[in-house]
């Protein structure tokens, strides 16, 4: 048997749920030992990762680079080493560059075997530095979000599922979705995470968010929202909240950047917009045609199904991994 090591900075983090913890079942199951251990930046932290990197078979660091005397010792004692990331992490979180950022992901993914990069423009930055680069999206399990609800007639409930790291996308399409409220009495936004919003013209339903809950809280609604501005930073995002909406069977309607741009088929599986107008004229065609509201859903669901479900994307991790 295998031995396999994921080292993150944390089990709360959703790259080590949904790009480590979730498959671990799978593994098993393949005939691998999967295990996991978080790395805190202390004395004793470090050196139990050193003796578990030292026991393993395969290490794969999950999105963190480390200053280069820690990374260096963890090389030597890997057999072999994997490095995953599923965001820009050599970009500061606005897009701008980052010299110090760029060094270290340049000198991970360089000495690293094998580089399991969210998506094609991450893969594409690690090809720069190292040919062994595949591209595994994040998955998530379908079974779990597809759910048989009772929704509420009596309003046309938008969705957004977020944190406060990603506030500021749903503030800024607010005043779009204001304008729609005035052509839909009922309508209704849901703001699942870990702050509130308010306004007075549009009627906001602030939940927060809990691994339980969320896909429960999502099947409830109509309709689900991913804005997203268009910059190095964002394009680095492996479209969550975008596959969450499609397993639940929710039409999308995202802004046109990004791997969202790719996950959501425009009259599909949902709507693309690229100006501030279109989010209130989509809503508004949305609210107005439930034919459309449940086809779209549908095939959302059976392209996540397909493409995105921990079974697909497993099947290309364990396949790389042989």
């Amino acid at each position: 048997m295998n031995n396999i090591l994921f080292i993150s900075k944390g089990e709360a983090a959703s790259s080590t749920r949904y790009r480590a913890l979730q498959y671990f079942p799978h593994f098993i199951q393949t005939g691998w030992q999967p295990s996991h251990i978080t790395i805190s930046g202390g004395f004793l932290s470090i050196l139990r990762t050193f003796l578990a990197a030292k026991k393993s078979d395969v290490v794969v660091i999950l999105r963190k680079t480390f200053p280069y005397p820690i990374f260096w010792i963890l090389r030597k004692l890997s057999k072999k080493l994997i490095f995953d990331f599923d965001d820009a992490i050599f970009s500061n979180t606005d897009g701008s560059y980052s010299k110090t950022r760029m060094h270290r992901f340049k000198i991970t993914v360089a000495s690293c075997d094998y580089i399991f990069a969210g998506n094609q423009y991450l893969a594409a930055k690690a090809k720069n530095y190292n040919p062994s680069v595949a591209v595994i999206p994040t998955s998530v399990e379908v079974d779990k979000y597809n759910l048989s609800c009772q929704k509420d007639n009596e309003a046309f409930e938008l969705v957004w599922i977020g944190s406060k790291s990603t506030r500021k996308y749903i503030a800024e399409i607010i005043p779009s979705l204001e304008n729609a409220a005035q052509n839909i009495p009922n309508l209704r936004l849901k703001i699942i995470a870990d702050f509130e919003l308010t306004s007075t013209k549009l009627n906001i339903n602030n939940v927060a968010w809990t691994e339980h809950s969320e896909a429960i809280e999502l099947c409830k609604a109509d309709v689900g929202l991913a804005p997203m501005p268009e910059n190095n930073w964002t394009k680095g995002k492996c479209a969550l909240k975008v596959l969450q909406y499609m397993a639940s069977g929710l039409p999308v309607i995202s802004s046109q950047s990004g791997v969202n741009a790719y996950v959501v088929e425009d009259g599909i599986s949902g709507y693309l917009v690229s100006d501030s107008s279109q989010w209130a004229e989509r809503i508004v065609q949305l609210s107005k045609d439930k034919v459309a509201l449940t086809k779209m859903g549908e095939r959302g669901r059976c392209r996540v199904q397909t493409e995105f479900s921990i079974k697909a994307v497993f099947q290309k991790i364990i396949t790389t991994l042989s």
